[in-house]
Parts: C-alpha cells; structure tokens; sequence
C-alpha cells in the first residue's frame, strides 16, 4: 500500500509526521467533533484541522443573530434559534458532501434534533407547538443528510465545563444555568449510548490537549488508527 506524507503533528517547535495510506489523501471525508458547551471543541477542530491539513467547519457564534437574545431570554428565542442551526448546518453538510476534500466539523445537526431542541422543550423552554413543528422541520430533511465518516465525542464533568466557558469570556455565556448544562450532559449520554456510526470518545476531564502533546498525541493516535481502519 503507498504511503501519502499529507498528516503534521506540530507542537513548538517539534514538527511530526503521521502517515494516512495514500488511498486517504485524494478521499474527502466528513469528521465531526462533538460535545456539550465549553467541552472543547472548537479549539480540538482547529489543531485536528491543522494536523490532518482537513478544511474547517466552524459553529460561527459570533454572526449568529439569536445567540445573545436567547440567553437572555430563552422561553422567548429557543424555537428561532434552533432552526437558525438547523438550517444552517443542513447546508453545512451539503456543502461538505459536494465537496472534495476531507472537512471537520464544529458540532452536527444531529444534536441540534436530539439534544438540545429536546432539552428546551423539556425544561419548558420551547413550546410543545413549537418543539413538534421543528421536529418535522428536521424529518424532512434528515433524509438528505448522511452520518459523518467520523464522530468525535467529547465528554466532560460539569465543572470541566464552567471553568473553559469562563476561561474563554464569551459574555452572552455568561448567562447559561447550571441546570442548563447539567440536562444537556445527561442527553449527550443518552444520545452517544446509541449512537451507531464511526464514533471516538475522549474523556477531557483526565486530558488537557491544548497544552500537554502527550494528551494530543494520543488523539492523534486514535483518530489516524480509525481512519485507517485499525480500530472499528
């Protein structure tokens, strides 16, 4: 089997090669990372990115029209945000699937439908209306809409959580309830326990793979080993 040099492992001044077999490099692919809010995806998706030299996907907060109202007021902007996302990662992944070269990924529509839409409307923060006219919304695309090749999960404790959220200062975080993230763990496990797809899972509470290279590394190890199919 040929080997493709296409995958850089760079910490500093240390720069590593990790090798994908040369079928890989002309296959585009769709990974995505995946987690509750402040778990650390955003920063995994950008060093993943970098390594494997894979296009970003980014969840753009910072653009999004509803994000600051909902939380401030979330009974009053949960629906409109919600299929905000939903609309706009439909078209993400589209996107993705038409194009040729390998994306990753900064959160899946599947969450969208299966965890925090659901969470809304249980904590009685989306009107029943409301939450079954986006779970039709979501039925009707979904058919056109494939798994990733690749899921990414990140689990982290609540405390994880806060303290990365407070670390990266986003004011409209400021907000966000304990009860809020607590629920949302709980269906993050829920929904991850029956996931059926390619799936790597990643304890942060136990790694630090922003700063430690060992941490990353390891990611590394697992996510080229399953690319190539070593793993299942």
């Amino acid at each position: 089997m040929g080997i493709c040099l296409c995958v850089k492992l760079l910490f500093c001044e240390d720069l590593q090669r990790v090798c994908l077999p040369a079928y890989y490099c002309n296959m585009a692919q769709h990974i995505a990372v995946a987690g509750n809010i402040g778990a650390g995806k955003t920063t995994l998706t950008h060093m993943l990115a970098k390594s494997f030299n894979w296009d970003l996907q980014l969840e753009d907060m910072d653009d999004n029209p509803y994000i600051s109202d909902f939380y401030e007021d979330m009974q009053r902007w949960s629906f409109n945000l919600q299929v905000y996302f939903l609309t706009t990662r439909w078209r993400h992944v589209q996107a993705i699937r038409k194009g040729k070269k390998t994306v990753i990924q900064d959160r899946t529509i599947y969450e969208d439908a299966h965890i925090f839409a659901p969470n809304l409307h249980s904590m009685g923060l989306m009107s029943t209306r409301d939450f079954e006219n986006y779970g039709q919304l979501f039925e009707a695309i979904s058919g056109q809409i494939e798994a990733p090749d690749l899921l990414i999960y990140l689990r982290a404790g609540i405390p994880k959580l806060v303290d990365q959220i407070q670390m990266r200062g986003r004011e409209y975080e400021d907000a966000i309830r304990l009860d809020y993230l607590k629920r949302l763990n709980e269906r993050y496990e829920a929904w991850i326990s029956d996931y059926k797809g390619k799936l790597l899972i990643f304890n942060v509470d136990d790694m630090n793979f922003q700063d430690n290279p060992d941490d990353y590394a390891k990611i590394i190890d697992q996510v080229q080993s399953t690319l190539n199919g070593l793993f299942p």
